[in-house]
Protein backbone atom coordinates (compact mmCIF):
# COMPACT_ATOMS: atom_id res chain seq x y z
CA UNK A 1 0.00 0.00 0.00
CA UNK A 2 1.17 3.39 -0.78
CA UNK A 3 0.86 5.98 1.81
CA UNK A 4 -0.45 8.66 -0.42
CA UNK A 5 -2.54 6.85 -3.01
CA UNK A 6 -2.05 8.36 -6.65
CA UNK A 7 -5.37 9.75 -6.85
CA UNK A 8 -4.45 12.32 -4.03
CA UNK A 9 -1.11 12.74 -4.92
CA UNK A 10 -2.83 13.69 -8.14
CA UNK A 11 -4.90 16.31 -6.53
CA UNK A 12 -1.67 17.50 -3.89
CA UNK A 13 0.36 18.10 -7.05
CA UNK A 14 -2.19 20.32 -9.13
CA UNK A 15 -2.39 22.30 -5.85
CA UNK A 16 0.80 22.94 -5.00
CA UNK A 17 1.81 23.80 -8.44
CA UNK A 18 -1.32 26.25 -8.87
CA UNK A 19 -1.05 27.16 -5.15
CA UNK A 20 3.03 27.58 -4.98
CA UNK A 21 2.96 30.76 -7.75
CA UNK A 22 -0.64 32.10 -6.33
CA UNK A 23 -0.38 34.11 -3.61
CA UNK A 24 -2.20 31.73 -1.57
CA UNK A 25 0.16 29.15 -0.08
CA UNK A 26 0.56 25.93 -1.53
CA UNK A 27 2.37 24.49 1.45
CA UNK A 28 -0.53 25.76 4.03
CA UNK A 29 -3.46 24.36 1.82
CA UNK A 30 -1.50 20.60 1.70
CA UNK A 31 -1.07 21.00 5.10
CA UNK A 32 -4.98 21.64 5.32
CA UNK A 33 -6.91 19.92 2.91
CA UNK A 34 -5.96 15.96 3.98
CA UNK A 35 -6.94 16.60 7.23
CA UNK A 36 -10.20 18.44 5.82
CA UNK A 37 -10.97 15.14 3.47
CA UNK A 38 -10.40 12.88 6.18
CA UNK A 39 -6.73 11.42 4.11
CA UNK A 40 -4.84 9.38 6.82
CA UNK A 41 -1.69 11.44 5.49
CA UNK A 42 0.57 12.39 8.49
CA UNK A 43 1.81 15.70 7.23
CA UNK A 44 5.14 15.65 9.69
CA UNK A 45 6.64 12.30 8.47
CA UNK A 46 9.25 11.91 6.41
CA UNK A 47 7.16 10.09 3.31
CA UNK A 48 5.39 13.28 3.48
CA UNK A 49 7.56 15.38 2.83
CA UNK A 50 9.39 13.70 0.47
CA UNK A 51 6.77 13.59 -1.72
CA UNK A 52 6.75 16.85 -1.63
CA UNK A 53 10.35 17.84 -2.57
CA UNK A 54 9.05 15.98 -5.63
CA UNK A 55 6.03 18.52 -6.25
CA UNK A 56 8.18 21.63 -5.29
CA UNK A 57 11.06 20.32 -7.59
CA UNK A 58 8.40 20.20 -10.54
CA UNK A 59 8.02 23.49 -10.04
CA UNK A 60 11.00 25.08 -10.13
CA UNK A 61 11.65 23.31 -13.03
CA UNK A 62 8.71 24.36 -14.64
CA UNK A 63 9.82 28.23 -13.57
CA UNK A 64 13.37 27.64 -15.02
CA UNK A 65 12.05 26.75 -18.29
CA UNK A 66 9.36 29.31 -18.35
CA UNK A 67 12.12 32.19 -17.42
CA UNK A 68 15.00 30.15 -19.44
CA UNK A 69 16.29 33.05 -21.69
CA UNK A 70 16.05 35.45 -18.70
CA UNK A 71 18.33 32.97 -16.52
CA UNK A 72 20.70 32.42 -19.70
CA UNK A 73 21.15 36.58 -19.14
CA UNK A 74 21.42 36.58 -15.31
CA UNK A 75 23.72 33.71 -15.25
CA UNK A 76 26.39 35.41 -18.61
CA UNK A 77 25.84 38.53 -16.37
CA UNK A 78 26.89 37.06 -13.00
CA UNK A 79 29.95 35.51 -15.09
CA UNK A 80 31.04 38.79 -16.77
CA UNK A 81 30.85 40.47 -12.92
CA UNK A 82 33.03 37.07 -11.84
CA UNK A 83 35.41 37.42 -14.62
CA UNK A 84 35.77 41.29 -14.41
CA UNK A 85 35.34 41.62 -10.88
CA UNK A 86 32.95 44.34 -10.83
CA UNK A 87 29.80 45.19 -11.80
CA UNK A 88 29.75 47.16 -14.73
CA UNK A 89 26.93 50.57 -13.78
CA UNK A 90 24.92 49.47 -16.91
CA UNK A 91 24.92 45.89 -16.78
CA UNK A 92 21.39 45.08 -15.70
CA UNK A 93 21.64 41.13 -16.14
CA UNK A 94 24.47 41.07 -13.23
CA UNK A 95 23.12 43.58 -10.86
CA UNK A 96 20.09 41.50 -11.17
CA UNK A 97 21.76 38.27 -10.75
CA UNK A 98 23.06 39.23 -7.46
CA UNK A 99 20.18 40.93 -6.06
CA UNK A 100 18.50 37.88 -6.81
CA UNK A 101 21.57 35.87 -4.89
CA UNK A 102 21.23 38.47 -2.24
CA UNK A 103 17.61 37.71 -1.67
CA UNK A 104 18.24 33.99 -1.80
CA UNK A 105 19.65 34.39 1.44
CA UNK A 106 17.94 35.14 4.35
CA UNK A 107 15.37 32.11 3.32
CA UNK A 108 18.22 29.74 2.84
CA UNK A 109 19.62 30.51 6.21
CA UNK A 110 16.45 30.57 8.17
CA UNK A 111 15.32 27.32 6.47
CA UNK A 112 18.43 25.22 7.35
CA UNK A 113 18.34 26.84 11.16
CA UNK A 114 14.68 26.12 11.50
CA UNK A 115 14.01 23.19 9.71
CA UNK A 116 13.29 20.64 12.92
CA UNK A 117 12.43 23.74 15.02
CA UNK A 118 9.43 24.38 12.41
CA UNK A 119 8.38 20.67 12.21
CA UNK A 120 5.47 20.83 14.74
CA UNK A 121 3.53 23.96 13.16
CA UNK A 122 3.79 21.97 9.88
CA UNK A 123 1.96 19.25 11.00
CA UNK A 124 -0.67 21.69 12.49
CA UNK A 125 -3.65 22.02 10.34
CA UNK A 126 -4.95 24.29 12.68
CA UNK A 127 -1.78 26.34 13.03
CA UNK A 128 -1.66 26.66 8.65
CA UNK A 129 -5.48 27.79 8.98
CA UNK A 130 -4.50 30.86 11.29
CA UNK A 131 -1.44 31.42 9.10
CA UNK A 132 -3.39 31.60 5.88
CA UNK A 133 -5.63 33.83 7.46
CA UNK A 134 -3.13 35.88 8.57
CA UNK A 135 -1.25 35.62 4.66
CA UNK A 136 -4.60 37.74 3.85
CA UNK A 137 -3.70 40.47 6.08
CA UNK A 138 -0.23 40.57 4.27
CA UNK A 139 -1.81 41.03 1.16
CA UNK A 140 -4.54 43.58 2.40
CA UNK A 141 -1.00 45.48 3.28
CA UNK A 142 -0.17 44.79 0.05
CA UNK A 143 -2.91 45.90 -1.99
CA UNK A 144 -2.59 49.33 -0.15
CA UNK A 145 1.65 49.47 -1.18
CA UNK A 146 0.63 48.64 -4.85
CA UNK A 147 -1.76 51.97 -5.31
CA UNK A 148 1.08 54.00 -4.19
CA UNK A 149 3.54 52.13 -6.34
CA UNK A 150 4.73 53.43 -9.94
CA UNK A 151 2.42 51.89 -12.80
CA UNK A 152 4.23 49.71 -15.65
CA UNK A 153 2.34 47.92 -18.61
CA UNK A 154 4.67 46.64 -20.36
CA UNK A 155 7.93 44.29 -19.30
CA UNK A 156 10.21 45.27 -22.07
CA UNK A 157 12.67 47.45 -19.64
CA UNK A 158 11.47 45.48 -16.22
CA UNK A 159 14.85 44.30 -15.52
CA UNK A 160 16.22 47.78 -15.75
CA UNK A 161 13.77 49.21 -13.68
CA UNK A 162 14.42 46.50 -10.98
CA UNK A 163 18.07 47.13 -10.74
CA UNK A 164 16.76 50.95 -10.41
CA UNK A 165 14.41 50.56 -7.68
CA UNK A 166 16.19 47.93 -5.32
CA UNK A 167 19.05 48.45 -3.50
CA UNK A 168 21.28 45.43 -1.96
CA UNK A 169 19.27 46.22 1.22
CA UNK A 170 15.86 45.93 -0.23
CA UNK A 171 16.90 43.07 -1.80
CA UNK A 172 17.85 41.23 1.28
CA UNK A 173 14.41 42.56 2.77
CA UNK A 174 12.58 40.63 0.23
CA UNK A 175 13.96 37.68 0.85
CA UNK A 176 13.77 37.85 4.75
CA UNK A 177 9.67 38.85 3.60
CA UNK A 178 9.65 35.73 1.70
CA UNK A 179 11.10 33.60 4.66
CA UNK A 180 7.37 33.93 5.97
CA UNK A 181 6.59 31.07 3.86
CA UNK A 182 8.36 28.55 6.49
CA UNK A 183 5.68 28.52 7.93
CA UNK A 184 2.36 26.94 6.09
CA UNK A 185 -0.50 29.30 5.18
CA UNK A 186 2.27 32.25 4.49
CA UNK A 187 2.50 32.60 0.56
CA UNK A 188 6.27 32.94 -0.33
CA UNK A 189 5.00 34.75 -3.59
CA UNK A 190 2.73 36.33 -1.68
CA UNK A 191 5.76 37.54 0.31
CA UNK A 192 7.75 38.30 -1.97
CA UNK A 193 5.30 40.55 -3.86
CA UNK A 194 4.39 42.47 -0.55
CA UNK A 195 8.49 43.03 0.37
CA UNK A 196 8.63 44.00 -3.81
CA UNK A 197 5.81 46.49 -3.47
CA UNK A 198 6.75 47.44 -0.42
CA UNK A 199 10.24 48.54 -1.82
CA UNK A 200 9.40 50.49 -4.28
CA UNK A 201 8.79 47.93 -7.27
CA UNK A 202 5.65 48.14 -9.64
CA UNK A 203 2.79 45.23 -9.32
CA UNK A 204 4.11 43.35 -12.56
CA UNK A 205 8.42 44.61 -11.70
CA UNK A 206 7.37 42.91 -7.98
CA UNK A 207 5.62 40.12 -9.52
CA UNK A 208 8.36 39.24 -11.85
CA UNK A 209 10.89 39.53 -8.98
CA UNK A 210 9.35 37.21 -7.07
CA UNK A 211 8.89 34.22 -9.85
CA UNK A 212 12.51 34.51 -10.85
CA UNK A 213 13.41 34.63 -6.96
CA UNK A 214 11.15 31.39 -6.53
CA UNK A 215 13.15 29.44 -8.91
CA UNK A 216 16.48 28.95 -6.81
CA UNK A 217 14.87 29.27 -3.49
CA UNK A 218 11.89 26.42 -4.47
CA UNK A 219 14.94 24.52 -6.70
CA UNK A 220 17.48 24.46 -4.08
CA UNK A 221 15.75 23.33 -1.17
CA UNK A 222 13.91 20.55 -3.36
CA UNK A 223 17.61 19.77 -4.31
CA UNK A 224 19.21 19.58 -1.15
CA UNK A 225 16.29 16.70 -0.05
CA UNK A 226 16.01 15.03 -3.55
CA UNK A 227 18.28 12.19 -1.90
CA UNK A 228 15.40 11.36 0.14
CA UNK A 229 13.44 10.46 -2.44
CA UNK A 230 16.02 7.73 -3.70
CA UNK A 231 17.02 6.66 -0.14
CA UNK A 232 14.75 4.41 2.31
CA UNK A 233 12.36 7.20 3.04
CA UNK A 234 10.99 7.50 -0.50
CA UNK A 235 10.12 4.19 -0.12
CA UNK A 236 5.91 3.45 -1.34
CA UNK A 237 6.35 6.92 -2.53
CA UNK A 238 7.98 7.18 -5.99
CA UNK A 239 5.53 6.35 -7.95
CA UNK A 240 2.70 8.76 -6.24
CA UNK A 241 5.71 11.50 -5.93
CA UNK A 242 6.06 11.19 -9.92
CA UNK A 243 2.46 11.43 -10.30
CA UNK A 244 1.88 14.51 -8.43
CA UNK A 245 5.27 16.47 -9.86
CA UNK A 246 3.67 15.76 -13.06
CA UNK A 247 0.56 17.12 -12.22
CA UNK A 248 2.42 20.14 -10.15
CA UNK A 249 4.60 20.81 -13.45
CA UNK A 250 1.03 21.29 -15.58
CA UNK A 251 -0.11 23.39 -12.87
CA UNK A 252 2.80 25.60 -12.34
CA UNK A 253 3.17 26.00 -16.56
CA UNK A 254 -0.51 27.04 -16.59
CA UNK A 255 -0.16 29.48 -13.45
CA UNK A 256 2.88 31.52 -14.17
CA UNK A 257 1.63 32.42 -17.25
CA UNK A 258 -1.61 33.82 -16.04
CA UNK A 259 0.23 35.40 -13.41
CA UNK A 260 2.64 37.09 -15.34
CA UNK A 261 0.03 39.39 -17.74
CA UNK A 262 -2.68 38.95 -14.43
CA UNK A 263 -0.18 41.18 -12.35
CA UNK A 264 0.57 43.70 -15.10
CA UNK A 265 -2.73 45.80 -14.17
CA UNK A 266 -4.41 43.44 -11.65
CA UNK A 267 -4.61 43.70 -8.14
CA UNK A 268 -4.05 41.40 -5.49
CA UNK A 269 -7.24 41.88 -3.49
CA UNK A 270 -8.99 38.79 -4.19
CA UNK A 271 -6.56 36.76 -3.08
CA UNK A 272 -6.71 38.70 0.00
CA UNK A 273 -10.45 38.36 0.52
CA UNK A 274 -9.45 34.68 -0.45
CA UNK A 275 -7.09 34.02 2.63
CA UNK A 276 -8.76 35.89 4.67
CA UNK A 277 -12.25 33.86 4.19
CA UNK A 278 -10.66 30.28 4.12
CA UNK A 279 -8.31 31.48 7.19
CA UNK A 280 -11.54 31.76 9.01
CA UNK A 281 -13.72 29.06 7.65
CA UNK A 282 -10.58 26.08 7.79
CA UNK A 283 -10.32 27.17 11.49
CA UNK A 284 -13.51 26.96 12.41
CA UNK A 285 -13.82 23.26 10.20
CA UNK A 286 -11.30 22.31 11.90
CA UNK A 287 -12.32 23.04 15.23
CA UNK A 288 -15.60 21.23 15.27
CA UNK A 289 -14.11 18.14 13.77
Amino acid sequence: MHPISYAQAIVLGLLQGAAELFPVSSLGHSVILPQLLGWDIHQSDDYFLTFLVATHLATALVLLGFFWGDWVRIVHGLGRSLRDREIGVGDADAWLGWLLVIGTVPAGVLGLALEHPLRKVFASPSAAAAFLFLNGLLLFAAERWRRHAPVRNDAAFSDERIVRELSVRKAAGIGTAQALALLPGFSRSGAAMAGGLRAGLSNEDAARFSFLLATPVIGAAAVLKLPDLFGPQGDGVRGPALAGALAAAVAAYFSVRFLVRYFETNRLTPFAIYCTVAGAVFSIALAVT
